[in-house]
Formats: structure tokens, sequence, C-alpha cells
């Protein structure tokens, strides 16, 4: 059996006034959550597993320094060439009974992933992977993505590919906290950088986004190095554990016990809802989470 421990986290300092607002409140109706997907993008190294993290500005419920992702969009119904499980297979893996919202959470994790670090799941056929990300035009591509001028679909068509959905493996599903004045329902999904293909960060909106090894950020995660690294106004000071939410962190303490990313990803995950319940900790507001050992982290149940 595993053993499951309770853990409390810090919340940032944007987050304060809403905790404090929603037990005054007396804990009212949630805001309904938006559906995201996130990907936690890996590659070896000498010094361990690495990961790539971004920061974000605004008061992003996937925190100030997150993985890249976001939420799903219209145009990621649209049709794509598509090589790799298929929608009902997915739906299958995430515990889901829609296929069709299976894949958009799949295209919004292989969108947001190019977008926001440039990597591209896509191939010309089931065998094939994009060989560079390199160029002018691939960059323009992603600002397209970003600005809603351009879809996914509409470029991989444009450039003869399909989306990889076999390059992407399921890691966990987590709900915002009740509490939160925005709110999503993120599916976490994994993928290994691909050869010959660059992470840089978008030139419109990129602000900081580096590969980290997990074990060093969570050797420091208690020191506010990373954040004070990131030198943004609402990162300096703070530690990691205030700079993300408690499902990252928790995703970067398993990455960082894994031996490499193969041995990460072979790591048999369960399909249930995670939410950290925020409660009053002798005075100070904490979200509480539930952490099992043979899972990916987990929160109290939602819904």
């Amino acid at each position: 059996m595993p053993s499951v421990s309770t853990r409390h986290f810090q919340l940032p300092p944007w987050q304060q006034g809403a905790a404090q607002s929603w037990f005054e409140r007396g804990e009212g109706t949630p805001r309904k959550p938006r559906a995201a997907s996130s990907v936690l993008l890996l590659r070896d190294s000498r010094q361990g597993a690495e990961t790539y993290l971004r920061y974000r500005r605004g008061e992003s419920p996937l925190g100030k320094i997150a993985f890249p992702g976001g939420s799903l969009e219209a145009a990621d119904d649209d049709p794509v060439a598509w090589y790799g499980p298929v929608p009902a297979e997915w739906a299958r893996m995430l515990g889901m009974d829609d296929p069709q919202q299976a894949r958009r959470h799949v295209v919004a994790a292989v969108r947001e992933l190019f977008e926001e670090t440039g990597v591209l799941l896509a191939g010309p056929d089931e065998a094939t992977l994009l060989e560079s990300n390199r160029g002018a035009d691939w960059m323009a591509a992603r600002e397209g993505i970003a600005s809603g001028e351009l879809s996914l679909p509409q470029l991989l068509s444009k450039r003869g590919l399909g989306l990889r959905s076999d390059l992407l493996r399921p890691l966990t599903h987590w709900l915002t906290a009740d509490f939160a004045l925005r709110r999503f329902d993120t599916r976490y999904f994994a993928a290994v950088q691909p050869l010959g293909q660059d992470t840089s960060l978008l030139e419109s909106k990129g602000v900081w986004g580096q590969w980290r090894v997990a074990s060093d950020e969570i050797e420091r995660a208690a020191t506010s190095e990373l954040g004070d690294e990131v030198g943004q106004p609402d990162t300096v000071g703070l530690t990691l554990e205030q700079l993300t939410v408690p499902g990252v962190l928790l995703m970067i303490e398993k990455l960082a016990k894994a031996r490499g990313c193969i041995a990460y990803l072979a790591h048999r995950r369960a399909n249930d809802v995670f939410q950290p319940q925020l409660i009053d900790a002798g005075g100070a507001y904490v979200l509480q989470v539930s952490t099992v050992d043979a899972a990916e982290g987990c929160g109290q149940r939602g819904r």
C-alpha cells in the first residue's frame, strides 16, 4: 500500500487577499475553471534530469514559474493530420468519457509547447519528427499562433506535417483551489526534447525561460535563489513554493528522484483528479495537499 502524507504549501503574496476574502464570505461559490493543458518538457544531462521552466506574467493559475501551458482554444477542434494514439485511446489514458475533449487537450498541449518554447511535436509521417525548429519563419509562426492569426492545425497543414501524439505522455490532472479568482482544470503531459530542436523564448512575450536540473531546484527550493535569478518584481525574494503551484512543485520533486527521463516516463500514474484545499493554519492561509508515494502527487480529490 502506498503511504499518504499531508503537506502544507505557502500562498504567494498575490493570493493572500483572495484567500482572506474566501473565508470572510463563508467559502462562496467557486469560479468555473477553464480547461487547460501543460507540458513538462524533459531532457537528460550529466547533472540529472532537466525540465524547462518559464516565467509567466500576471496571476496565472499555473504559477509564476511553470511548465509551458495554457487554455484550450476553439481552433484546437480543427482537423489535423494525426499520428499516434487516436482520441479515443487518449480519452482512456486520461480517464475521460469524451474523446473530442481528450483530443482538444492533446492539441492544446502541442500548441502551447510550440508557442512558448519552439519545440514542435510534429512530423511528415508516423515515424519521422521535425528535425529543426530554427529560423525566423518558425518564430513568425509562433507569434502568429500567440496572436490568434494562425492556428496550429493551419500551420501543420501548410507545412505538410501531422501531430505526433505518440510523443506525449499523460502525467496528472489538477484543479486550481476553489478560492482562486482564476481557475484551471489542467491536464499535465510530459515530452522529451526532440533531437535537433532548440528551446527559445517567444520574442513578443518571453521574459525568462531556462532548462533547470530538477534535483538542483529541489535542493534550493527553500531559498529565493530562483526567484532572484528570474529578477522580476513579483519573483524576487520568493521561494519556489511561492512561485509555483503545488502540482508543479510535486512533479519537479518526482523528476528529481528519477533515474533519468525514461525512468520518469515509465512510472505508472493514476487518473484521479487532485485539488489543493485552502485552510487557515493558525492564522496563516496555506494550501493543504495529500501526497501519495506511488503517485505524481495528490491533492484532495475533486468532484
